[in-house]
C-alpha cells in the first residue's frame, strides 16, 4: 500500500474554486491508479473521479463533468483535483485513494489505500 496525504481543502463560497492535492509516498507512484472519493455528513462515501496509472484515462460521473478535473504528476508523486463552480452540495470530506490495479473503480472497496481526508466546505 502507498501512504497518501491530502491538502488544499477549506472554506469557499458557492461558485468558487479549490484545488486539492494528494502526495503519495512509500510506493512507485506510477504503478497506481489514483482517485478521489468524498463523504458528506450522514451520507455514504461517494466516488468523485479517478485517473489511470499513466494519466491518459479518466472517469467522471455526470454530476462532476465540466466542473472537476483530475490530473497527476508522476514525477512529483502527486495527484490533483481541480474543482470549479463549487456548490454547497459539494461540501464533504474528500479522500484521496490509490490502487495498484489499473482499473478505475467507483466502489470504495475497489481501492486499497486511503488518505486521511481533507474538509471542503462550500457556503451558499
Amino acid at each position: 500500500q502507498v501512504h497518501l496525504v491530502e491538502s488544499g481543502g477549506g472554506l469557499v463560497q458557492s461558485g468558487g474554486s479549490l484545488r486539492l492535492s494528494c502526495a503519495a509516498s512509500g510506493g512507485t507512484f506510477s504503478g497506481y491508479a489514483m482517485g478521489w472519493f468524498r463523504q458528506a455528513p450522514g451520507k455514504e462515501r461517494e466516488f468523485v473521479v479517478a485517473i489511470n496509472r499513466n494519466g491518459d484515462r479518466t472517469y467522471y460521473p455526470d454530476s462532476e463533468k465540466g466542473r472537476f478535473t483530475i490530473s497527476r504528476d508522476n514525477a512529483k508523486s502527486t495527484v490533483y483535483l481541480q474543482m470549479n463552480n463549487l456548490k454547497p452540495e459539494d461540501t464533504a470530506v474528500y479522500y484521496c485513494v490509490a490502487d495498484d490495479k489499473d482499473i478505475i473503480g467507483t466502489l470504495p472497496d475497489m481501492w486499497g489505500s486511503w488518505g486521511q481526508g481533507t474538509q471542503v466546505t462550500v457556503s451558499s
